[in-house]
């Protein structure tokens, strides 16, 4: 096995936050007929994450509330926060260093099958784009999208679905957190407007030499 391969292999294992694997929660039955109808024909292989990164629920010892998400690039999961000392663990693409994001916000927006409109930085960084892509499963943002403000103002740090399912537990996306389309919907259907969202800090997950979690809860800018 390559040596990245290990390591994702060995980040699933020590689990951002988390002690051991519980529940699979991994269904399909929350995808709305119009979901189904788009997935179906979608224009790239329907590829399954590695194990490691399967959506499933575990033991969680962080202290964020109940409904809130922590995302640990480090170890490429997203969790989100249930009662009793337990999460819901997705498998994520993250951004490549200098082009993660990581700070506290709140959900300021979601969108079903949304259009996606490439920044400025994208543009500079990625090459010629078009102007604008319409919803749907050829959309780099996938089915759903999560957006991430700070007060009144917009992050442009999203969480959505992705046309390229292969990369999940991958760094290569330009600093948005991507998950597959069925997770994002499963998430998208769990996450409250206004939920609370720690992105950890590079170098800050589980198992660094310094683990530590911002408390959301108690941050000024949203009290």
């Amino acid at each position: 096995m390559a040596a990245r391969g290990i390591a994702l292999l060995l980040g699933g294992l020590l689990l951002g936050g988390c002690m051991q694997n519980t529940i699979d929660p991994a269904s399909d039955a929350n995808l709305s007929p119009r979901d189904r109808k788009i997935l179906a024909n979608a224009p790239y292989a329907r590829v399954a994450p590695p194990p490691a990164f399967q959506r499933t629920i575990v033991q969680y010892h962080r202290k964020e509330a109940p409904g809130s998400i922590v995302v640990d690039s480090d170890a490429r999961y997203l969790y989100y926060v249930l009662a009793d000392n337990r999460a819901i663990r997705y498998g994520v693409t993250v951004g490549e260093e200098a082009q993660s994001w990581y700070g506290i916000a709140r959900v300021g927006r979601k969108e079903e099958w949304p259009g996606w409109t490439p920044t400025a930085g994208e543009r500079k960084r990625l090459g010629p784009l078009p102007d604008h892509v319409e919803g749907g499963a050829h959309n780099p943002m996938g089915s759903r999208g999560i957006y991430l403000y700070q007060g009144s103002k917009d992050t442009l740090f999203r969480i959505h679905g992705t046309n390229q399912p292969e990369y999940i537990g991958h760094a290569i996306s330009s600093g948005c957190i991507r998950l597959t389309n069925e997770d994002i919907i499963d998430l998208y259907g769990r996450v409250k407007m206004g939920a609370i969202v720690v992105v950890l800090a590079p170098h800050s997950g589980e198992g660094s030499a310094n683990p530590k979690v911002a408390n959301a809860v108690d941050d000024p800018r949203f009290n």
